[in-house]
């Protein structure tokens, strides 16, 4: 059956498609790898927040990615990935049993009771708000815009004072933006990540949450 855009929207078609995933190789990282981002992470995340810092970053949608464990060798032993797909998390969990420091939790972005209000220093989300997306990017349907209000509110809800939301999309930033704004909770900069000739475009927002 073809796929439809929407259905990668649901736990379901990520379920079926890490059942197949096995050992070290992403079966869908997704877009770009931590190598490819080491520039844009290394300025947002590892010269401002330092591993020895111990803070914590929660890997939205984590999927299968590589990213939790890279920043593990990097030293970064306060993780928590959340993914709504039960395969993945229990894959995952098993896969990187022996990377303490590490949590894997099933959960909803859009709904994450489990993680305390302002706990987080930094959130990483590698394509999971894109996966959201459907229909015209122009005037998304009102479940799809919905979605992404929840999703960014509880993200707000989550981030410290001072702390950083990094989102990775290959998604315009003019049709994206509209969505990410909070006037008075955040700033809001993007950058584009132009690491490799004729590549496919991708962008890095920088969001800022205000001291208290």
């Amino acid at each position: 059956m073809k796929e439809k855009e929407e259905d990668i929207s649901l736990a379901s078609f990520w379920d079926e498609r890490y059942t197949k995933s096995s050992g070290e190789i992403p079966t869908h990282e997704w877009f770009k790898t931590f190598e490819s981002l080491k520039p844009f992470f290394q300025e947002h995340l590892l010269d401002k927040r330092p591993a020895e810092t111990n803070p914590c970053v929660l890997q939205l949608g984590c999927g299968d990615s590589t990213v939790p464990a890279d920043l593990w060798n990097l030293g970064y032993r306060n993780q928590i990935c959340i993914d709504f797909s039960t395969v993945v998390i229990q894959k995952m969990s098993e896969r990187h049993a022996d990377k303490a420091g590490i949590k894997w939790m099933y959960g909803d972005v859009r709904d994450m009771p489990a993680i305390p209000d302002a706990s987080v220093d930094v959130a990483v989300d590698k394509g999971t708000l894109d996966a959201m997306v459907s229909g015209s990017p122009w005037d998304p349907p009102e479940h799809v815009k919905e979605n992404i209000r929840r999703y960014v509110d509880e993200v707000t809800r989550i981030l410290k004072p001072g702390g950083t939301f990094l989102y990775i999309t290959f998604r315009q930033p003019h049709f994206m933006k509209p969505h990410l704004l909070r006037d008075g909770v955040w700033d809001v900069q993007v950058e584009e990540l132009d690491d490799d000739k004729g590549s496919f475009g991708y962008f890095g927002f920088v969001i800022e949450k205000k001291p208290a």
